[in-house]
């Protein structure tokens, strides 16, 4: 599944929302059900964010080969790490 324009304009609707802090991964999820969600703190991954908010950081992820990798691509994307940053 790629990232089109819109969804990329829905996550970050999630992620800057007033109640951000909420269940925002589990939200995710269930709005985006075809892609790949994982979530982990931000100084797991050293690659460059695709996008920054205020609390999160967003890395694409391409599983399509034999290896996943982080991608700036969101026509390759078939997932996205939900990087939470400390305050």
């Amino acid at each position: 599944m790629a990232l089109s324009d819109s969804d990329l304009s829905e996550i970050e609707k999630v992620l800057t929302a007033e109640d951000a802090s909420g269940p925002v991964f589990a939200e995710l999820r269930r709005r985006f059900p075809a892609l790949s969600w994982t979530q982990c703190d931000a100084s797991d991954v050293t690659e460059a964010p695709f996008r920054t908010y205020s609390t999160y950081d967003i890395h694409l992820l391409d599983t399509a080969d034999h290896c996943a990798h982080i991608t700036l691509d969101p026509a390759s994307a078939t997932g996205v790490i939900l990087a939470r940053r400390s305050a």
